[in-house]
């Protein structure tokens, strides 16, 4: 069975063509668009549409959704599968999305609850994986000044948002400020729930809106949701650059805490900046042989989550994470990986697992155990294929 696979440069992609070729599927891909960043929808559809029409294809697919990738799907027929990594993914306001070809695999519960009304028995709820193969291959043939390079006390692999997020440009009045920063102040004592949408009305979204420049504007053919857009897009990435910046600010004036990232870490003078890390070479390293490795969830993803839990625990690592509503569902607290509930929290459960060895290592590895047998890309891919074609 042949199936087709649009590319733009999604970390996933490899893993996950690695494992749909495990499961027996032959895969084609197409990545003029990691090639040409500066395509558009309607020259990216020229270059796929002929392949398509040539080709008998199982299904399409790809690492997010492409509203053009699926109108173009919905003329010739032909199933197209996405999977949402992201959060939040813009282009599932299309119009496109109630496109009757589709399935749509969302990994946070909130937004399937917020799009499954609009394409019924066509959007689904599935967690994330990992690729546990490529992962032990890299770990396995490290020698020890490689694992050492890569050890640490306590690791965080991320940005801390400041360069990402598009609200740093708003210039708000005094009111509109004030009501912001409650919210924000409000939201990063919160674990479990992002409440930022609740507390917004249409009126107030757009007197935000009207204060950032070059701000996003849903283009024709999407439904346009500005309290999304404002709260989910705009504040809740502030809050995550604060939250992160608090906790990662705390834990290094404390603790010997490595940063892995391309972020400004000057106001946290105690962390070390270790730049980038290579997501296949090198990040299995930083899992495998960091005493603690961190997860601070970016508040865009509500009640899913983050694909680095997965491949944190897929790598046999330890694992403190903030607190998630889809967390139980997956895994056991305490048993497979730690989650904190507050930054003093964090701080207790760091001191208390830099001196406790033994039961680390043991809930590192029932974690490993648990994504082996539940939540590799191998299964998880089986999984979406079978929602996507019931009948078969």
């Amino acid at each position: 069975m042949k199936i087709f696979i649009y590319r733009y440069g999604s970390l996933c992609e490899p893993d996950i063509i690695d494992a749909f070729r495990r499961i027996g599927l032959t895969v084609d891909e197409e990545t003029a668009e990691i090639r040409n960043k500066s395509l558009t929808p309607s020259q990216c559809a020229e270059i796929v549409s002929p392949r398509l029409i040539n080709e008998k294809y199982a299904f399409v697919f790809s690492i997010n959704f492409f509203p053009w990738l699926s109108d173009l799907c919905q003329m010739l027929n032909i199933t197209y599968i996405s999977l949402i990594v992201d959060s939040p993914v813009l282009e599932l306001y299309a119009n496109a999305l109630s496109n009757p070809v589709n399935r749509i695999f969302l990994f946070d519960n909130m937004l399937f609850s917020e799009f499954e009304p609009y394409n019924k028995d066509h959007i689904f709820h599935v967690p994330l994986a990992t690729n546990m193969i490529r992962n032990d291959a890299v770990i396995n043939n490290a020698d020890s000044d490689r694992n050492h390079k890569f050890s640490s006390d306590i690791s965080f692999i991320g940005s801390t948002y400041q360069e990402k997020c598009p609200f740093n440009e708003a210039v708000l009045p005094e009111y509109e400020q004030g009501f912001v920063d409650g919210i924000i102040n409000a939201q990063i004592g919160v674990y479990g729930f992002n409440f930022i949408e609740y507390m917004l009305t249409d009126e107030m979204a757009e007197r935000i809106l009207k204060c950032i420049p070059d701000r996003y504007e849903f283009p024709p053919g999407f439904r346009k949701n500005n309290k999304a857009l404002v709260a989910q897009y705009y504040l809740s990435v502030k809050v995550a650059e604060q939250e992160r910046l608090t906790m990662l600010r705390m834990l290094s004036d404390s603790f010997n805490v490595d940063i892995y990232t391309g972020s400004d870490t000057t106001s946290m003078p105690s962390i070390h900046n270790r730049g980038f890390a290579k997501s296949l070479d090198e990040m299995p390293l930083i899992f495998h042989n960091s005493r603690i490795n961190l997860n601070i969830t970016a508040k865009s993803i509500r009640s899913g989550l983050s694909l680095r839990i997965f491949d944190v625990l897929g790598c046999g690592g330890f694992l403190i994470t903030n607190y998630q509503a889809e967390l139980p569902e997956f895994f056991t607290i305490g048993k497979d990986l730690v989650a904190y509930e507050s930054e003093q929290h964090l701080k207790e459960l760091c001191r208390y697992y830099l001196t406790h060895e033994e039961e680390r290592q043991d809930i590192a590895r029932h974690g490993r155990e648990t994504v082996l047998a539940h939540h590799t890309w191998d299964i998880r891919l089986l999984q979406i294929i079978d929602k996507a074609f019931p009948a078969r």
